[in-house]
Parts: structure tokens; sequence; C-alpha cells
């Protein structure tokens, strides 16, 4: 082997090296870049959208997810607690959800996209304190024969049925809130994007 071919050999061999190191410094460089397109927790709890896993939600059952800092309630109705929101129609203060507080999809008495789903933010509109649920209905409830389920406002007494509709002469002025959402599949539902925008 002359000197030349050694010579070439050498470079070939440095130039496979430098080209490996340069790489993993591209790779390294770039893995924290990535990341950083990602929404952090502050801009994740300013706004951004939170996926919810309703997949285990057992009929009856509700789940509470944080979004902008508030909780948003995901509680899947039973066919009994949907017939007794036409019980409910009557006593409550904005039965289709016709102020323009609501998305389009919640002007409707189940007050969602699925009706078996009941999709609110958590906070009562009086004074922002959280209800508590209260889904027994009649005496066994504590709130007498005619409560057919819902949420107390443990604050001033704020009472709403289990599609988050305030009832009549009670300080809330208006219906539990319906944020954005949307379903990504059976078991995935987005809060915080409707697609709308």
């Amino acid at each position: 082997m002359s000197v030349d071919e050694k010579m070439d050999n050498s470079r070939r061999q440095l130039l496979v090296a430098t080209s490996a190191v340069g790489g993993a410094i591209g790779v390294a460089a770039a893995v924290p870049f990535v990341a950083s397109l990602t929404p952090s927790e502050r801009a994740k709890a300013a706004g951004a959208p939170v996926e919810a896993d309703i997949g285990k939600l057992a009929p009856g059952e509700m789940m509470t997810v944080e979004w902008r800092g508030k909780p948003v309630w995901i509680l899947r109705r039973t066919p009994e607690m949907l017939e007794s929101l036409k019980k409910t129609d009557p006593l409550v203060s904005d039965p289709g959800s016709e102020k323009p507080m609501q998305p389009e999809y919640a002007k409707n008495e189940y007050r969602s996209i699925k009706p078996e789903y009941m999709v609110a933010v958590g906070i009562c509109t009086h004074l922002g304190c959280s209800p508590s649920s209260k889904f027994k209905s009649g005496a066994e409830s504590g709130l007498g024969d005619d409560w057919y389920g819902g949420f107390l406002c443990p604050c001033h007494g704020s009472t709403f049925d289990l599609a988050g509709r305030v009832y009549k002469s009670k300080p809330a002025p208006d219906n539990l809130e319906v944020p954005p959402h949307k379903y990504l599949s059976d078991a995935k539902l987005l809060i915080g994007d409707d697609g709308k925008a």
C-alpha cells in the first residue's frame, strides 16, 4: 500500500468519524427544539385543548378534567337520567339553552352533541362556587320528593338538572357553561376545540 492510499484511508476514516459526530450533535440539538413545539403545562392551563378518555366511563358515572384551570364535568347519563330531562323542562329557566353564551350544539334539551354525555364547566354561574352532584332522585336525595337528580351549589342553593340547566327562581342567572368540544372517537373527547375556529 502506497503512502497516498494510506492518507486516503485515514482521510476517509476521519470523514466518517466527523460525519457521525456531526449527525449526533444535530440530533441532540433537534430533540429539544422539537420538544419545544409541544404545548407546555403553562400553555395547557392557559387554554390549550385537553383530551379526555371516556371509554371506561360507565353509565351514571362522572369524571372531571381540568381545562383553563376550570373543572369540566363529563357525565355519562343513563336512559333514566335522560328521561328525567323531559320532567325538568318546565322547571328550568332556559330549557333549550337559547342564551347566546352556549355553542350551537348545546341548544337542545340535552345540551350536548351526543345525548348520552353531558360536558359542562363545573362552576356555578352565580358566584363561581363548585356545585356538588346530587344524582339520586326523590326524598333519597335530601332535596325533596320532586327532585329528579342534578347538581346543588352549596354556596347559595342554586340547583341544576342533569343537563346543567338552572332551575327557575335560583340565584344563578344562567345554565352551566358548555365548553367547546368535539369527539375524536367514541372513546376520546377533545375539550377546548370544536373545530369551528
